[in-house]
C-alpha cells in the first residue's frame, strides 16, 4: 500500500533551455513510494523533466514541490555519467562515491562504511571485482557499479535516466530486480525508459510524455495504442524554435489589451 503523501508535486511546470520549452504545463503528483516509468518518443522531454526535479534546470513557468525532500534525499543517475573511465579508480572506490554526502572530502572509511560498500557490490554481483580499475569493466559491469553507488546514497527519491542503455540482458534483469527491491523498501523511483515491454512488465504506473503529458496513471491504461500514436504525433509536430508553447500564445490572445 502506497503512502499517499506526495513525493513530488508539479504545478503547471514548464522546463526548457534559453526560453525554448522542452516540456510544458505539467500538473500532477507522484506519491511517496511510487514506482513510475517515464516514457515517450525521442525528444519527448524525459531527461529534461528529471533534470528539473534534481534542480539542474530552472522552471520557465510554474513550479515543482519536493514536499520536504532535500537535494541530499535524491539519488540521480543521468544518461551520461561524468566519470573518466581512463582515470585509475577502482570499482570499490567508485562505488564509495555514493557515501560522499555522508563523509565529505576529509572523513575516511571506517569499518561500518567499508562493510556497506562491500555489501552494495555483492548485491550487484561485483563482490570479487572491488580492486579492478573501472576502465577494465564491460558496459554492464560499469552500470552495476553505478547502481551500487546509488544504493550507498540511501536516498528516499531515486531518478534513473535510461539506466539500461548499452547494457546486456542479464544485467538488465538483475538491475530491474534491484529497482523492485527499492520500491518494496518504500523508496520513490522514477525511471525514464524506452523499452515499453519492460515498463509493462515491471512498472505499475507510467507517465507518457510528448513535450506535454499525454497520459499518466496505471501503466496498462496509459500505454494504449492510441496514446502511443498521439505521443509520436505531438513530438513530430513540435516547433523546436518556438519561444512559447501554443497554450501560452493562446492565453496571451485571450487577455484584454
Amino acid at each position: 500500500m502506497l503512502n499517499q503523501a506526495p513525493a513530488i508535486s508539479f504545478h503547471d511546470l514548464t522546463l526548457g533551455y534559453d526560453r525554448h520549452p522542452a516540456v510544458h504545463h505539467i500538473d500532477g503528483t507522484v506519491p511517496r513510494g511510487e514506482l513510475l516509468a517515464i516514457v515517450g518518443p525521442n525528444g519527448a522531454g524525459k531527461s529534461t523533466l528529471l533534470k528539473g526535479i534534481i534542480g539542474e534546470i530552472k522552471p520557465l513557468g510554474g513550479n515543482l514541490d519536493l514536499d520536504g525532500l532535500k537535494k541530499s534525499d535524491i539519488a540521480y543517475l543521468p544518461q551520461v555519467v561524468d566519470i573518466d573511465r581512463g582515470f585509475p579508480i577502482s570499482v570499490f572506490d567508485c562505488a564509495a562515491m555514493g557515501l560522499w554526502r555522508e563523509i565529505g572530502a576529509w572523513r575516511g572509511l571506517d569499518r561500518r562504511r567499508n562493510a556497506a560498500i562491500r555489501h552494495a557490490l555483492e548485491r550487484v554481483g561485483l563482490e570479487e571485482l572491488g580492486d579492478r580499475p573501472v576502465g577494465k569493466l564491460s558496459g554492464g559491469q560499469f552500470q552495476r557499479v553505478l547502481f551500487a553507488r546509488l544504493m550507498l546514497q540511501n536516498a528516499a527519491l531515486i531518478l534513473l535516466d535510461e539506466p539500461f542503455r548499452a547494457v546486456d540482458t542479464k544485467t538488465i534483469a538483475d538491475l530491474i530486480q534491484l529497482i523492485l527491491s527499492w520500491h518494496r523498501e518504500g523508496r520513490t523511483v522514477l525511471a525514464a525508459l524506452h523499452d515499453i515491454d519492460q515498463v509493462r512488465a515491471h512498472f505499475p504506473a507510467t507517465l507518457l510524455l510528448a513535450r506535454e503529458v499525454v497520459a499518466w496513471g496505471e501503466t496498462r491504461k496509459v500505454l494504449s495504442a492510441a496514446n502511443l500514436a498521439r505521443s509520436r504525433q505531438l513530438v513530430e509536430a513540435f516547433d523546436e524554435h518556438a519561444l512559447v508553447c501554443a497554450r501560452d500564445e493562446h492565453e496571451r490572445e485571450r487577455q484584454p489589451a
